[in-house]
């Protein structure tokens, strides 16, 4: 840049952009100064989950928090992906935007009609009434586990259920087996196998994941209820 003639540096504007929150009321989540919003993308999804989280609680909804914060809060990687997601009634959902609403969160429908949408720290938290290719039932929400997501306690979906909704995704268009294997070998402990493969083996996709788990050694062989042959 050039200022009367002779050579001047260019401004820089080392600003970093914060995670905005919504207007404060009575009712909403309390803000904050941007500096101390987190500026982790991790722990700001952890934080968008608290919060969403915290708030369906006050509100008495019956939810489950599901992905990889769910992965997280069983003992996985703290290392998150895209965003957060809970599990809601379909029944319910409108009185989960209301409430969310209610709390200064912007909530809307995407074309996706099996789920709605709202942002939280500037991370974008799902809505979800249908996992695996089913409605959420009251059964599923049940089986969900109470545990300490970063210090907030909230209803979890249980290990086997989310092992199930990530192998049930597998398709011939979505088949990366690379990015739920660690999850797998991190929960292993915790799954039901034979409630997995009872739930997705008869698709072909989810069928080679389970059986990439037992070649490497991540899950046991499933038994066979076939009498051995008899050898002539």
């Amino acid at each position: 840049m050039r200022t009367n003639g002779q050579d001047t540096p260019g401004r820089r504007d080392d600003a970093t952009p914060g995670l905005p929150l919504a207007t404060q009321e009575s009712t909403r989540p309390p803000a904050r100064k941007e500096q101390e919003l987190p500026r982790d993308h991790s722990q700001a999804i952890l934080e968008a989950a608290k919060q969403v989280g915290a708030i369906l609680k006050r509100a008495g909804h019956k939810f489950a928090l599901a992905g990889s914060v769910a992965v997280y809060a069983h003992g996985g990687s703290g290392r998150l992906q895209h965003d957060a997601d809970f599990c809601v009634l379909p029944e319910d959902a409108e009185a989960v935007a209301a409430s969310l609403r209610e709390a200064g969160l912007d909530v809307h429908r995407p074309p996706e009609d099996w789920l709605l949408k709202t942002t939280c720290f500037d991370q974008d938290v799902d809505l979800i009434f249908e996992l695996a290719h089913r409605p959420v039932d009251v059964d599923l929400l049940a089986r969900a586990e109470d545990l300490s997501v970063d210090s907030v306690h909230m209803p979890v979906l249980s290990a086997t259920d989310v092992l199930v909704s990530l192998n049930s995704a597998f398709s011939e268009h979505h088949c990366d087996f690379g990015a739920v294997l660690p999850v797998a070998r991190a929960l292993r402990e915790k799954v039901d196998w034979s409630d997995v493969r009872r739930r997705c083996a008869d698709e072909p996709m989810p069928a080679a994941f389970l059986f990439l788990l037992e070649r490497l050694h991540v899950i046991e062989p499933e038994q066979s209820s076939a009498p051995p042959r008899e050898q002539p």
